[in-house]
């Protein structure tokens, strides 16, 4: 249940660079948000 709240984070967080960043600099954000997340749920390692 704890691995649940990161992606709830990293889609509000998505969802607020979608709509106010453009360009290269979206894309960098979401990826770097994505990447997170899953660094977070999955554990380094994996």
């Amino acid at each position: 249940m704890d691995q649940i709240f990161p992606i709830i984070i990293a889609l509000i967080l998505v969802f607020i660079a979608w709509k106010v960043l453009k360009g290269i600099i979206k894309t960098v954000v979401l990826v770097a948000i994505l990447a997170a997340a899953a660094i977070y749920v999955f554990g380094v390692g994996a």
